[in-house]
């Protein structure tokens, strides 16, 4: 930056918030709702350095442009997350000394039970790995990735980690 600019920014971090605000009406020829001194601070000496050396090359321009190809732009909204059911979305059938710390393991004979897009999934903790739907997993982990299509921790899909209990 300038030695102008400098001065300038030195000058502005003593200025109040309203004089901010004021300073970057005038420079940017519209008001702002940021009450962030830091940020207005950053967005006006930005636009004087972007003033007194011309902005953006031609070839910058051009890159941005490239990288903000549209056809990979997201052309719709994403569709609204379903409602939580009433009784909560996840249901641990356990007694409380069957998971005594988010590093143990469920005990065998346990059943989680996990509300994911509308259904139940009942999981039973058996020998080495966990019975869904009649099938054998691995993991509650595993579980997870079966039921969602993409990876999950199998303890905080179930509600087992304290982050997830609380």
């Amino acid at each position: 930056m300038s030695t102008n600019i400098d001065n300038e920014v030195a000058a502005m971090r003593r200025m109040s918030i309203g004089e901010l605000r004021e300073k970057h009406e005038r420079v940017f020829g519209e008001t702002t709702s940021t009450r962030h001194a830091a940020c207005l601070i950053r967005r006006i000496a930005w636009r004087m350095q972007a003033n007194e050396l011309g902005g953006l090359s031609e070839l910058a321009r051009q890159r941005a442009l490239d990288l903000a190809d549209e056809a990979e732009l997201r052309m719709t909204a994403p569709s609204p997350a379903p409602p939580p059911p009433a009784s909560g979305e996840t249901v641990t059938r356990c007694a409380p000394a069957a998971i005594r710390d988010a590093e143990d393991e469920p005990t065998v004979g346990t059943e989680l039970v996990r509300r994911y897009k509308g259904k139940d999934i009942v999981v039973t903790i058996v020998e080495n790995g966990v019975r869904w739907k009649g099938e054998f997993y691995s993991s509650l982990t595993a579980v997870a990735e079966a039921v969602t299509g993409s990876h999950w921790n199998g303890k905080a899909f179930f509600g087992l980690t304290r982050r997830a209990r609380s």
